[in-house]
């Protein structure tokens, strides 16, 4: 076992139940390396070691938590390129977007060790004469975490640097698929000081590790990012639990992109090809949905295919690679399954979608491009999460509003135009929690809300100030001097 990454529990690493070979997806005979699994009973002592461990770390002092998160930033920023490389081998994103994701969990770290000093409260004057009213904010407690394999280094940082920031302690259970970057990344928060018990990486399988976190009572607030079907489960568990648990789910996305007639025609198609296919696709925020005016659609889509063409997908840790490989066969398996659906229900694949071969095997995928679709196609509803996007022709601007509007979903938007009337309507009336103007759908600011409507999000927003929300719970005590 002395060549598997361990789990941490109580401040010591500790061997698994099993272990996990983690698999580069652009090639496939490199084993990036062998993770531990653990077991449920394992999970449980985890939480027993966050909950031993609540007490003391709750009432730290702001200084101490802020030194831990800044010199844990630190040390991010100043591996960011090895960090980087980990997670494009393990992940299949390109290498640029490697080290930017590394880079972005750096910059996350420092802006939360900042609000470890700037958490305040409130003081307000009771209607009753010469009673004091004092609003507090106190962290939760233990805080269960289950995280995705898209954004293997950058969501785990979103999610425990704020618990740590606010005196939570934390059982993390990153995805089975890549627990590569956690690993790094928790190994770098542990050595950076966090106290024993506070910080616990339990890496496995869900049915597992992440259904013990949703049924044990000492865990106060689960927040998870995934699946909508997963996120459904959990939300139920932690409703039925007794304490019932706080919940944050951050779910799926079939984001649209509106391109008007009067659109920068270089712009939109920017948008395009970066939002929907970039990072392979494989982003909730990715805009699977081009909805395109009919003055512009034909140059638009013809543009696109163009710049889809000029694109290089190939392992991503090659230099010139535009797009990497689909994360495993399960993935690849699904995008190629869509495509043939859309083409079933008369769309047309204008594009791509075909399977590559390279020098190296893994689950390469040309962009596929569909055209001739209706909102009303399961293309259209359901999400791929690949290097999949369809175009629905429109005759105006309040008919693209109208499907842009019209879906489960509601995490991101955007709209390509150059009319200041269009661009603020649409801000206002799309209804999605985030909103692009001739930007592409995905790409945000860690300093700023994350997070959407309907069925893409359920509970308080992730990232920036408002991270708040969930990792703390108010208090409003009264007081009569005597």
């Amino acid at each position: 076992m002395s060549d598997i990454f361990k789990n941490l529990i109580a401040g010591e690493w500790v061997e698994g139940a099993s272990a996990n070979a983690n698999i580069n997806p652009s090639n496939t005979k490199d084993v990036v390396g062998q993770y531990a699994r653990a077991s449920r009973a394992q999970a449980d002592e985890a939480i027993a070691a966050a909950k031993a461990a609540f007490p003391a770390w709750s009432r730290s002092t702001p200084q101490e938590r802020y030194e831990i998160l800044k010199k844990a930033s630190d040390e991010i920023l100043a591996r960011k390129e090895e960090l980087g490389r980990l997670l494009s081998r393990e992940e299949g994103k390109t290498l640029p977007e490697g080290i930017g994701e590394a880079t972005r969990a750096g910059q996350i770290f420092a802006f939360f060790a900042g609000e470890c000093l700037r958490l305040s409260g409130e003081k307000l004057a009771s209607i009753r004469p010469g009673i004091d009213v004092d609003m507090t904010r106190e962290p939760v407690g233990v805080v269960g975490m289950i995280t995705p394999w898209n954004f293997p280094i950058a969501i785990p940082a979103w999610k425990i640097a704020p618990a740590l920031a606010y005196g939570n302690t934390v059982v993390f259970k990153p995805a089975d698929l890549v627990p590569g970057s956690a690993w790094a990344l928790v190994d770098i928060i542990h050595r950076a000081g966090c106290p024993k018990g506070v910080l616990n990486l339990v890496m496995g399988r869900g049915s597992e590790v992440g259904q013990a976190i949703l049924e044990n009572r000492d865990v106060t607030a689960v927040t998870f990012t995934g699946s909508v079907s997963t996120g459904r489960r959990v939300a139920a568990a932690c409703v039925a639990s007794m304490p019932m648990k706080k919940v944050q789910l951050e779910m799926g996305g079939k984001n649209p992109l509106v391109v008007l007639d009067d659109a920068d025609l270089k712009t939109a198609v920017e948008c395009a090809v970066n939002g929907a296919f970039f990072s392979t696709g494989q982003r909730c925020t990715a805009s699977s949905r081009l909805i395109v005016q009919a003055g512009i659609h034909d140059r638009f889509v013809e543009a696109v295919t163009e710049r889809l063409k000029g694109l290089v997908v190939d392992d991503a840790l090659k230099a010139g690679t535009h797009i990497g490989p689909v994360v495993d066969q399960g993935q690849l398996d699904q995008d190629l399954k869509y495509v043939a659906i859309a083409k079933e229900e008369g769309g047309t694949l204008h594009w791509g979608g075909e399977l590559l071969n390279r020098e190296t095997p893994g689950f390469y995928m040309q962009p596929a491009l569909i055209t001739n679709t209706t909102n009303a196609m399961r293309i259209s509803r359901e999400e791929v999460f690949g290097p999949v996007a369809n175009v629905i022709r429109v005759k105006d601007y309040d008919e693209a509003l109208t499907l842009a509007n019209d879906t489960e979903f509601g995490l991101s938007s955007g709209i390509c135009t150059s009319s200041l009337k269009f661009a603020s309507h649409f801000k206002r009336n799309s209804e999605a929690g985030m909103v692009m103007v001739n930007l592409p759908t995905a790409g945000v600011d860690y300093h700023v809300p994350f997070g959407g409507r309907k069925g893409s999000s359920y509970g308080s927003r992730e990232q920036g100030a408002y991270a708040r929300e969930f990792y703390t719970t108010v208090k409003t005590a009264y007081t009569l001097p005597v």
